[in-house]
């Protein structure tokens, strides 16, 4: 809605057609425009001037999420080494033709893993791994292109601010590069294991959060926020995401070594709170990646520490911000931690059925996109400058 108003001398009278009031000799005309949609449109760009930016890049984030979701089901249905050569392009067309599922087929029959524990599967049980995986390596292309094309619109329309450009890059850098991670993963189960590499699915499965976790800093950044920052309690929010981070990874590698299918007690393994047999390997480095005992354990601890850090930057905040937005956002990353802690041990007490597998994991995602837009929050405000197209104002943001 927008309105020009006039002051004129005049003597008392008031009327109401275009809403002209006098008095005391001066008279306000005031006239009001509705209903032009333009106009509100073009209000609405300049309150909110990198809002198309913001939302391309959650909708990123959300692919990259669906793409760690499907992974996770990936790995569950021991899909992954289903497909046995990495063609980037050609890679697009699945088997069209029986022809072609032969083809497929045959190539996976090479495999260890087919000739150790799949021998005699039929083509209709093949076919249920390998869309699996296809599934998940199409869904990394479509974030390739969703990443690539709009940043290249948006670069030429000089609808980003400066500082922003050089990080999207990086972005688009790493999320190729995680493809070739994908391959890198897939590839060592190809040959002499039966399945991928505990520690290579641990550091794809990592290098995807990082992803997601740039993309919703970046766009918070972009986002206006009602509360100024606490930037001497964003360090503790930083340590709660890196504590996470850490906890994904070895929940990697939970993953890999199958270890939740064993010791499906809590919260003791074994009838002990430290069980024997630890390092039972040697060297001992090599257990803390490859000793499926010691490596639930590692999991099991480290949740302990991410809640209680959580919970101590909870008590933190409210102290130092009680009853701001940073204060109820502190409160829900650990009410989300206890949820994702419960449903983790549900989880191995089931053995891990599928549903509550990939709820633990969904859980992982949802933390990671809180405890980031609770970080960023925290932090200093971004003071973007002008871009093309943006309006006329220099907006703080954070």
């Amino acid at each position: 809605m927008g309105y020009v108003a006039r002051a004129t001398a005049c003597r008392d009278k008031q009327t109401f057609g275009g809403f002209t009031i006098a008095w005391r000799g001066i008279k306000t005309r005031k006239t009001i425009h509705f209903g032009n949609p333009m106009n509100t449109a073009h209000d609405m760009s300049n309150s909110d001037p990198h809002a198309l930016v913001r939302w391309w890049l959650y909708t990123i984030a959300l692919f990259v999420a669906v793409m760690v979701l499907v992974g996770g089901a990936t790995r569950l249905t021991d899909s992954g080494l289903s497909i046995t050569e990495w063609a980037p392009v050609a890679g697009i067309i699945p088997p069209l033709t029986p022809a072609d599922w032969s083809v497929e087929f045959d190539k996976y029959r090479t495999t260890t893993e087919y000739q150790t524990i799949n021998k005699g599967m039929s083509l209709e049980a093949f076919k249920v791994i390998f869309w699996w995986e296809w599934g998940h390596r199409f869904l990394g292309r479509i974030i390739g292109l969703i990443a690539v094309v709009p940043l290249i619109v948006f670069w030429v329309a000089g609808k980003l601010p400066s500082w922003i450009k050089l990080p999207l890059v990086g972005m688009v850098i790493f999320g190729g590069f995680q493809g070739f991670i994908g391959w890198w993963m897939v590839k060592s189960g190809l040959t002499e294991r039966v399945d991928v590499s505990q520690l290579r699915l641990a550091i794809h499965l990592t290098m995807a959060c990082i992803i997601f976790v740039a993309t919703i800093w970046l766009a918070r950044s972009l986002a206006v926020h009602t509360e100024d920052g606490r930037p001497h309690l964003a360090w503790q929010s930083a340590a709660v995401l890196v504590l996470l981070l850490l906890q994904i990874f070895i929940g990697g590698l939970v993953a890999g070594l199958d270890a939740g299918m064993a010791y499906n007690t809590w919260p003791m393994m074994e009838g002990a709170w430290v069980p024997q047999g630890l390092f039972a390997m040697d060297p001992i480095l090599l257990n803390f990646t490859d000793n499926a005992k010691m490596v639930q354990f590692m999991h099991r601890v480290s949740a302990y520490v991410l809640w209680a850090a959580a919970f101590a930057h909870m008590i933190s905040v409210m102290r130092n911000a009680g009853g701001t937005t940073h204060s109820r956002r502190a409160i829900a990353v650990f009410v989300l931690i206890s949820a994702q802690a419960l449903i983790g041990i549900s989880t191995l007490i089931l053995q891990v059925p599928m549903s509550w597998a990939l709820a633990h994991q969904f859980g992982g995602v949802v933390l990671l996109a809180a405890v980031t837009a609770h970080w960023r929050a925290l932090r200093p405000k971004q003071v973007l400058s002008s871009t093309k197209g943006f309006g006329r104002l220099n907006p703080t943001y954070g």
